[in-house]
């Protein structure tokens, strides 16, 4: 939130109470994915660096393909311009998400080869890379949980360092996630992203 913002809020509660309670009446009939979807929008028309990052992260939570935030920043080039959508795209290049390199928007939503599905011990979390993108996983037994290894927050790539047992806490700003469930248990309020896995003879896969 911008310095400006929050003096507003503090000068003018009331008028800005209203402000954003008309905001969240008038998207009250929009899914959520498309709500944060338009709010990315929003913020490259304004070219609000940390805005963009927060609503492009949190469209992601609610199922926006990264395809489908490129292809709305294009739709929205005559109020935008091709200045903002390069500065967007810069923003979301430096944010370094994995979905949004070339390879994975040519060739989106595939198994992936992890590894051995005997290297992971039973009730312990392992942290391993996989075609550039890192991923914990957790074993009960013959059930596995592959996460993606980036917090939820701002996309930071957490090491296994960050690791005790089975919880793992993100160094930047303390979001700490139970890796049995990929729940947030402190801090935060969004799990780890959960991947689709299968064990497939005696190899474990991984899909996205």
């Amino acid at each position: 939130m911008s310095d400006a913002l929050n003096y507003l809020l503090k000068a003018r509660p009331e008028a800005l109470g209203h402000y954003f309670a008309f905001l969240k009446d008038a998207g009250k009939h929009l899914d959520p994915k498309t709500k944060n979807l338009i709010s990315v929008i929003t913020k490259v028309h304004s070219q609000t660096d940390r805005g963009l990052r927060q609503y492009l992260r949190r469209a992601l939570r609610e199922g926006c393909t990264p395809v489908e935030v490129l292809d709305a920043l294009l739709m929205a080039f005559p109020a935008l311009g091709l200045a903002k959508i390069i500065w967007a795209v810069d923003v979301i290049l430096d944010m370094n998400i994995p979905e949004f390199q070339p390879d994975s928007l040519a060739h989106p939503d595939q198994w992936h080869d992890v590894m051995a599905s005997a290297a992971v011990k039973d009730g312990e979390v392992t942290r391993t890379e996989c075609e550039g993108r890192g991923l914990f996983i957790y074993r009960d037994k013959k059930t596995y949980q592959v996460y993606d290894s980036r917090c939820p927050h701002q996309s930071t790539n957490i090491p296994e360092l960050a690791l005790k047992g089975t919880h793992l806490t993100c160094p930047k700003h303390q979001w700490e996630f139970d890796v049995k469930s990929g729940d947030c248990i402190k801090k935060g309020n969004s799990p780890l992203k959960r991947m689709e896995s299968k064990v497939v003879k005696g190899r474990l896969l991984a899909f996205w």
